[in-house]
């Protein structure tokens, strides 16, 4: 493994849904294979030394699939609150989410907020869930923000502060299943990140994996816009 590890690694966890279904499933297990293949990364993003590893577990759209699946993924994700707490202290990973409150259950909410308030001391990783997340309605969230304040004149930095949280831009975003799109998924934040797509299904996708998407990374040069001097 090479020592260029990214220091934020943003992950698109596509191809539940498929995976299920080439198996005469029901979509519902692919999510629960899913949150299995998110547990590996975590742990081994911690064990190889990222520092911050974002997920997109639900997006503002996915609430337009059918009643059963969205119920499946609520469920799938308080189950994931209530019973990864431990192992997140242990690898003193904190955990915070980045979305709209909006539509999500007052149960759920208490939870993801008891999470955050326990691990936000931890420093060794931080994992960060973009839940009901929207990269448009962040944009907007912040517009709105600065607009509130009546501010004036806002540059880059100043404009970041109002994002859903100050997290450094990822170094590497991950898209599986082989879609060669955003889906608006952090918008402000990808100017610069590099990008790594396999056909691999997010159920299917492993420590092996997310190691040739690492390799893959160290091997390019990242000119931030500039010129590599000769």
């Amino acid at each position: 493994m090479e020592k260029n590890i990214p220091k934020h690694i943003a992950i698109i966890m596509d191809g539940n849904g498929r995976w299920a279904k080439k198996r005469g499933l029901a979509r519902s297990f692919g999510h629960i294979e899913g949150a299995k293949s998110l547990r590996k990364i975590i742990e081994h993003s911690v064990k190889i030394g990222v520092k911050y590893l974002t997920v997109y577990a639900f997006s503002t759209e996915n609430w337009k699939r059918e009643e059963k699946e969205i119920s499946t993924l609520m469920n799938l994700f308080l189950k994931y609150i209530k019973n990864e707490r431990k192992t997140l202290e242990k690898n003193k990973i904190r955990f915070f989410v980045s979305g709209r409150k909006e539509n999500v259950s007052e149960k759920l909410l208490k939870e993801i907020e008891k999470l955050q308030e326990i691990t936000k001391n931890n420093d060794r990783m931080t994992l960060n869930i973009a839940f009901n997340y929207s990269g448009r309605n962040e944009i907007i969230d912040a517009v709105n923000k600065i607009l509130k304040e009546k501010k004036e004149n806002i540059d880059e930095e100043d404009f970041e502060k109002y994002l859903y949280n100050d997290f450094p831009d990822p170094d590497l975003i991950i898209r599986t299943s082989g879609e060669f799109r955003i889906s608006n998924f952090l918008l402000w934040q990808l100017a610069y990140s590099e990008f790594y797509i396999t056909d691999t299904l997010w159920p299917d996708f492993d420590e092996a994996e997310l190691d040739k998407a690492i390799e893959s990374f160290t091997k390019r040069e990242r000119r931030f816009g500039g010129v590599k001097n000769v």
